[in-house]
């Protein structure tokens, strides 16, 4: 059974015959992390301790300095976890792919704010074992998202998917430089916050 509170009144709420919790319960669970209730009807605890359990196969794994796990000291999330937080979307042009090319995904600052990350920096982990370090501070600043969808598909293995941090680029002169495309990584797998 799940405690939620609505507009000051508590209700109890019977567990779902199936034990896997539905994009809603997701959706509703991670506003309410992001959020702390706020204009949302649901309150929450301030500090979330436990993320829902992924209904799918998992695509990325973070660890860390994190306050929101849901498997032992890790937080995992699948495809459907992370569009509940909330798609954000730009156009650029990048090194990569001809042309202006539109990115789909979560904005980094919201998925770390899921997480409860209090570090400063952020090592990627790419499926193809490249790696890199990136300042949490970029994620705000520079509006970086974790994309899913290029031009609308979602992003395969073999198109840097099915995860790519990215940067908009075209939106400040000094994002056209090396050090923020090798920051972008795609293929990635795994986030440590530290």
């Amino acid at each position: 059974m799940r405690w939620i509170e609505l507009k000051g009144a508590k209700v109890e709420r019977a567990a779902r015959a199936r034990s896997q919790p539905t994009r809603r319960d997701v959706g509703r669970y991670l506003a309410g992390a992001l959020f702390g209730g706020v204009g949302v009807g649901v309150s929450l605890p301030a500090r979330a301790t436990s993320l829902p359990q992924p209904t799918e196969r998992p695509i990325l794994t973070i660890s860390g300095k994190i306050t929101a796990f849901n498997q032992g000291q890790v937080a995992q999330f699948d495809r459907p976890m992370l569009e509940a937080l909330g798609m954000s979307s730009f156009e650029t042009t990048t090194p990569w792919y001809d042309g202006r090319v539109r990115f789909d995904g979560v904005k980094m600052d919201r998925l770390m704010q899921a997480v409860g990350a209090s570090g400063e920096r952020v090592l990627a982990y790419a499926l193809n074992d490249y790696s890199t370090e990136l300042p949490t501070s970029d994620f705000a600043e520079h509006n970086v998202i974790l994309a899913l969808k290029r031009n609308g598909q979602y992003m395969t293995v073999r198109d840097k998917g099915p995860l790519f941090i990215v940067y908009p680029y075209d939106s400040k002169p000094e994002l056209r430089h090396q050090r923020y495309y090798s920051r972008s990584a795609w293929q990635l797998a795994r986030l440590v916050v530290s």
